[in-house]
């Protein structure tokens, strides 16, 4: 999605608030003429781990540069619409789409790809249009960028990816994205400011530029998983109006991996709402390098692919829930957790459909603590609990417990609200519907006028 907004060159943004979670908030200076042209860099959250927050987004992990310019794709102004993420050797692919019957070029083209190959080595990324339902010369065009852009990398056309943002209904502006190609590929770069400008590049609405990567370790090698995403509007699962690339150096067989991203992507993007629309281009890529020399994980269950998989997604959750908090018109994130329930994926539906829910978005911008919409979002999720057991808690206030109303203080429970919505911050439900052991996060934003305004002059 893009329109047009205003960015200020000075901007404090506050970093979420909870306490399991210590947080990281990265501090930005530019000067007004850059501030124009860019966009500041969200505060990702980050789980306390066995991991160390890092440098460097997608560029962070070996083997990996990243460019990002402006082409002259989007409608209005000159801030950069084109990124490319590369490697240095075959990486092993996967991707997550979206389930959108009505599915951009750039989404059948990619899921063409990887079903017929294991390896990518580059992801080509373009905003201001979405490529979708252009038809066969929408996917012509797609076939003929990543053919260029093959060209100019000297690899074959099938280890390009690409991924397209924009208005619906538009071909991409194939001429200048063909000219820019050049310059892009001559950008790329290791260093942080790659990946960066690569981040920039593929925002549309959003306010805050989505990168982020950590340091871990896996069989007691160092390794690192970095990413990039953007997200604003248009977000409801499966999986959001977003895009995304997830790289590591980690040495990893393909079936694993694709596994391994398809579990994250359930934990984290697909866990997010902002307006219950489901965008036709959500596309997520991820890249492993191997240049990490660590142990290969060959089999799931492994202690190394454990010690992975907590890295992907602590990763696509710290990005998943930018895009949240950075909402169309939001101005607090909705973190619900649900606990009690049968099974991981029972609690994480039941967590979706009250982050989804428009009368609790609504509830939480209007400062009001009601616990009937929680209640009621969590009971028509479609998953069965015993509303005896149900408990709702609004931050430390207890609302709801044994399936009764508790008394409580309105007050204290509306300030609480409130002081979310003044700092940004994160407004945090907590469910309980039993005594299983089904735990599931989902995450989203509160729903304000300014939502409507913005998307009711969309294309205008």
């Amino acid at each position: 999605m893009y329109l047009c907004l205003p960015h200020y060159v000075s901007i404090k943004f506050p970093a979420f608030h909870s306490s399991k979670m210590d947080f990281k908030l990265r501090a930005i200076s530019m000067s007004a003429t850059e501030a124009a042209n860019h966009v500041p860099a969200a505060p990702i959250s980050l789980p306390q781990g066995p991991w160390k927050q890092v440098a460097g987004g997608v560029t962070a992990a070996e083997g990996f540069k990243a460019a990002g310019l402006y082409g002259g794709l989007r409608a209005k102004g000159d801030k950069p619409d084109l990124a490319l993420v590369t490697c240095d050797v075959d990486a092993i692919s996967a991707g997550s789409f979206t389930t959108n019957v009505v599915a951009a070029a750039p989404v059948l083209y990619c899921k063409s790809i990887l079903n017929t190959s294991k390896t990518a080595r580059a992801v080509l990324i373009n905003a201001g249009q979405a490529n979708a339902a252009t038809g066969d010369a929408g996917y012509q065009d797609v076939i003929e960028s990543a053919s260029s852009l093959a060209k100019l990398l000297q690899i074959r056309p099938e280890e390009v990816l690409i991924e397209s943002t924009g208005v619906i209904g538009q071909r991409i502006k194939k001429e200048a994205l063909l000219n820019s190609l050049p310059n892009l590929v001559k950008s790329l770069s290791p260093a942080t400011k790659g990946a960066d400008d690569a981040a920039v590049a593929i925002t549309t609405t959003d306010l805050v530029s989505k990168s982020v990567a950590i340091q871990s370790q896996v069989g007691g090698t160092n390794i690192r998983v970095g990413g990039m995403a953007k997200g604003s509007g248009m977000i409801h699962p499966n999986m959001a109006t977003m895009l995304g690339v997830v790289t590591t150096d980690a040495v990893v067989s393909s079936d694993v991996w694709r596994k391994m991203v398809q579990i994250s992507v359930n934990r984290s993007f697909n866990q997010i709402t902002v307006d219950g629309d489901t965008s036709t281009n959500d596309t997520v890529i991820a890249l492993a390098s191997g240049l990490s020399g660590s142990t290969k994980i060959s089999t799931f269950n492994s202690n190394e692919a454990v010690q992975l998989q907590a890295c992907l997604d602590v990763v696509m959750q710290g990005l998943a829930k930018s895009i949240a908090w950075d909402g169309e018109g939001a101005t607090c994130l909705i973190e619900v957790t649900v606990t009690g329930a049968g099974s991981e994926a029972e609690a994480a539906k039941i967590a979706r459909s009250v982050a989804s829910s428009s009368l609790v978005k609504a509830a939480v911008y209007g400062r009001d603590p009601n616990w009937g919409r929680i209640a009621a979002a969590a009971g028509y999720a479609g998953i069965s609990f015993d509303q005896t057991k149900l408990r709702v808690l609004l931050g430390d206030t207890l609302l709801m417990d044994g399936g009764e109303p508790q008394s409580f203080d309105r007050d204290a429970a509306s300030a609480y609200l409130r002081k979310a919505g003044e700092i940004h911050g994160t407004v945090v439900i907590n469910v309980a519907v039993g005594d299983g052991p089904g735990h599931g996060q989902a995450w989203g934003c509160d729903l304000s006028y300014d939502y409507v305004k913005i998307n009711a002059e969309y294309t205008t």
